[in-house]
């Protein structure tokens, strides 16, 4: 399948917030996706130079979405290092090498950047994802911990 890769567009949004609920842990954490909320959290992405809210193509089609955030630091000797989140396939094309092109794709434009790491996080729940991730070469090498507020 080829798949274009392009920042995401207001438009976008609903179509990004339902493959972010079209899960079981997302369904749970998720509204409606024409909800302001995720319009008003989208111009807050867009407009920070260090955020890019990615839209995957397919035949004219939107099948996939991820969001990368640089984030400068001083370890590492000052590298800057790639966060990829919110990782989405949609279900219609789930298994067709949409997930692989994605985070090639990403990988590639942290190497342009001059990122010296790629880190993601994927909930424990998720095998599949986790298998997926260690076939790209990601090694689970940290403990993550988070604090819902």
């Amino acid at each position: 399948m080829s798949v274009i890769f392009r920042a995401a567009r207001r438009e976008d949004v609903p179509l990004i917030v339902a493959m972010l609920a079209d899960d079981p842990l997302g369904a749970g954490r998720e509204g409606e996706p024409t909800d302001q909320v995720y319009l008003d959290a989208f111009q807050q992405i867009d407009a920070d130079p260090r955020q890019e809210l990615i839209i995957a193509e397919a035949g004219g089609r939107v099948v996939g979405t991820m969001q990368i955030t640089f984030i400068p630091g001083l370890s590492r000797r000052g590298a800057e290092r790639a966060l990829i989140e919110a990782v989405r396939v949609d279900a219609t094309t789930r298994g067709q090498g949409v997930g692989r092109a994605m985070i090639g794709w990403a990988v590639g434009r942290a190497r342009a950047r001059g990122c010296r790491v790629v880190q993601l996080t994927s909930d424990k729940s998720r095998a599949d994802a986790h298998r997926f991730y260690t076939s790209l070469g990601f090694v689970d090498s940290h403990v993550g911990f988070k604090l819902t507020l």
